[in-house]
């Protein structure tokens, strides 16, 4: 009765999937020191980077003014060649009052202070000029001030006039009036001028309304809001595009409108409009329309249609060349500051402001939080593989959303922010990962080298158990006898053995344990020595040696490898020899005239597996024939065509050299190797070669 065992591979099995390990507390901690250092980075360069972002927006998708009801008029060059060098009579200013006024202007603003007196008046002119004629004399007397005029016109219209705060030669606020209330908490980094910069007094009394015209640009020079509420001394006082606002509202409605300060924001009548900590409201500029600036010679003309300026808000500024009031905005380097207060004044009346709300500040610290997380669990899962996809698809996302609010909502949302924040936390966990791949490396490197060390040593000890070759030669002068083996790593699966039994007769064997590396080389470490030690101390004959060693094997073993075996017994004294085949390569047969046969034997399975009556076969060995033993590790050598050495070639490298066995050894290992072309063997390569030479060799 057949008995089998199978033959289970010694090393375990892995589970086919297993949980992605979470980053270590190492990455945690350096992503979150990769954070706090990109914190600090954006903060110190958040007012700048912010800003270029953000105007980066305002040049893709200026604000639409065409349906604006603001208009300016524009003393330029062409108003000064008809009407003469700048300053102007008051005259004029009178009569472009009245003719704004005639049209329905609902307010109108002076972007210019008029702090000295008229210099073509009269009064000035006889002064300067005395008439010879007391009737002349009293004639220009009585002619009065053109800045009286001025003042008349004003105090009739919706005139809105300009002040500037000024720290030297102006004057006390305490003793100015009119400026229009303001209530509510003011916001805690207020401009506050000592000193105001007016009007005359005579047009200081007429006025219905002022408004403040400073405005600081940020500090790279460029003007990105108006400020709507300063401080003059003690008091609260608008700007002009908000004291434009309030007096067209009480033209349109007939009631004065309140201006209240609440937090982060101006409330003029139904309007709330939001200001920063120090009262300014940042634009979403515009380009103005070229059909909203009007020349003031065009004002003044007769043929102007005045209907056009019904219900607009208009604001009076000089724009000739070299005029100062130029600023740079997101728009560009040079825009006339009125074209600013227009746009502003539009703002307060229809909307089109900028906000940067606290949940926007809070969404860019909360997204490059996630971002540094997702980024550092990608790090930690594909080894960085997924990062740079992750970095990407940011890269996109963010400024799309950006873009998306700014254009939308009129929202300020930085995508620089949170890129940098995540890009910081995942530099740091690149940095940790190289250092961490770095000390495994090391690690690893160290281990190799002990491994390799154990495996020198071991395969010295595995190749101090074969038969010494030198021995061999001295062995029995009836036979020629010579082995080489060659592991395919540091050690290796294959034995030989031979062992004198008596005077006469020789136990030749070879093996291949069905495996590689340490697991073989263990293996057959334990076959070759209970092989020795049966072939000792087995009384009966081949065949009934064999069934005990596969016993033997089989208990000692384990769930071990299996094992393929030749033994082969001489007789130096006849050249007979039985042979038993455990499920090994067939013995070469080389004749006395160089010819190589192959023995087929019957043989059976490879030790280790069942218990099979493995039969005993024989031939005789005439005097100078010879047998050759291989393991596969010879015909399944590959060369990088992945091609077999196979059995002709094995035939071809017999013939090559017969001189002796050790040549017929060499010449075979040599064979195989240049077949390799340097590529790694597959197997380990065994020969045994033994020659009869006879019972009495001469």
């Amino acid at each position: 009765m057949l008995r089998w065992r199978c033959c289970a591979p010694m090393t375990a099995l892995k589970s086919p999937s297993s949980a992605a390990a979470l980053p270590s507390r190492t990455l945690w901690l350096a992503a979150l020191a990769g954070f706090a250092a990109a914190a600090l980075l954006s903060i110190a360069l958040s007012p700048r980077e912010q800003n270029t972002v953000f105007d980066g927006w305002q040049w893709l998708s200026p604000r639409d003014l065409s349906q604006s009801d603001v208009r300016v008029v524009a003393i330029g060059d062409e108003s000064l060649e008809v009407i003469g060098s700048w300053p102007w009579p008051r005259r004029v200013f009178a009569t472009l009052t009245q003719r704004l006024a005639e049209g329905g202007a609902s307010a109108i603003g002076y972007d210019i202070i008029f702090a000295e007196p008229d210099a073509v008046s009269p009064s000035r002119f006889s002064r300067l000029y005395p008439p010879d004629s007391p009737a002349t004399e009293a004639w220009l007397s009585r002619l009065g001030s053109m800045d009286d005029e001025f003042a008349d016109a004003i105090s009739t219209a919706p005139v809105v006039l300009g002040r500037a705060g000024v720290s030297l030669g102006g004057a006390n606020p305490a003793d100015l009036n009119q400026w229009a209330t303001i209530t509510g908490k003011p916001p805690a980094a207020l401009p506050r001028y000592p000193l105001v910069q007016r009007n005359l007094d005579t047009l200081e009394q007429r006025a219905p309304g002022f408004g403040l015209l400073n405005g600081k640009p940020d500090s790279d020079g460029r003007v990105r809001g108006v400020p709507l509420v300063q401080r003059t001394g003690e008091a609260l006082v608008p700007g002009l595009a908000l004291e434009l606002a309030r007096v067209a509202l009480e033209q349109q409605t007939g009631t004065d409108p309140q201006i209240t300060l609440t937090p982060g924001s101006v409330q003029i009548g139904d309007r709330t409009i939001p200001i920063d900590e120090s009262g300014r409201m940042r634009l979403h500029f515009a380009e103005i329309p070229q059909d909203h600036v009007y020349s003031a010679i065009e004002i003044l003309s007769e043929d102007f249609d005045l209907d056009q300026l019904r219900g607009k808000t208009v604001i009076v500024s000089l724009t000739a060349e070299g005029s100062p009031d130029i600023v740079a905005t997101p728009l560009g380097s040079e825009m006339f500051g009125v074209l600013v207060q227009a746009q502003a004044a539009d703002a307060i009346r229809r909307g089109g402001w900028l906000v940067r709300p606290v949940w926007s500040q809070a969404a860019e610290w909360i997204s490059g939080a996630l971002l540094a997380i997702i980024l550092l669990l990608a790090a930690r899962q594909t080894r960085g593989r997924m990062t740079w996809g992750v970095l990407a698809a940011a890269l996109v996302v963010l400024p799309l959303a950006s873009w998306l609010l700014f254009r939308f909502a009129d929202t300020l949302f930085d995508p620089v922010r949170p890129l940098l924040l995540g890009s910081g936390a995942a530099l740091a966990v690149f940095g940790a990962l190289f250092s961490e791949a770095r000390r495994e490396r090391a690690v690893l490197r160290d281990a190799q080298n002990r491994t390799e060390g154990e495996l020198d040593a071991a395969r010295a000890i595995q190749l101090g158990m074969l038969p010494d070759r030198t021995a061999l030669a001295r062995l029995d002068p009836r036979i020629d006898i010579a082995a080489q083996l060659e592991a395919a790593k540091s050690v290796g699966g294959d034995f030989y053995d031979i062992i004198a039994l008596d005077a006469d007769r020789v136990m030749i064997l070879i093996a291949d344990v069905t495996g590689k590396g340490v697991p073989a080389a263990l293996f057959m470490a334990l076959s070759k020595a209970l092989s020795r030690s049966v072939m000792l101390r087995s009384p009966g004959d081949l065949a009934d040696t064999a069934a005990m060693l596969n016993t033997e094997l089989m208990r000692d073993s384990g769930d071990a490898l299996g094992l393929t075996m030749l033994l082969c017994l001489i007789d130096l004294a006849t050249g007979r020899v039985e042979m038993v085949n455990a499920g090994h390569d067939n013995p070469l047969r080389i004749t006395t005239s160089g010819e190589v046969i192959e023995e087929a034997l019957e043989g059976g399975p490879p030790f280790c597996i069942m218990d099979y009556p493995w039969p005993a076969e024989h031939l005789t060995l005439l005097p100078g024939e010879a047998l050759v033993l291989i393991t596969d590790g010879v015909t399944e050598a590959q060369n990088r065509d992945e091609q077999l050495f196979g059995t002709q070639r094995t035939r071809d490298a017999l013939i090559a050299d017969q001189s002796s066995a050790a040549a017929m050894v060499a010449t075979m290992c040599d064979a195989v190797r240049a077949f390799e072309q340097g590529t790694d063997p597959s197997d380990d390569l065994t020969v045994v070669a033994f020659r009869y030479l006879g019972a009495n060799p001469a």
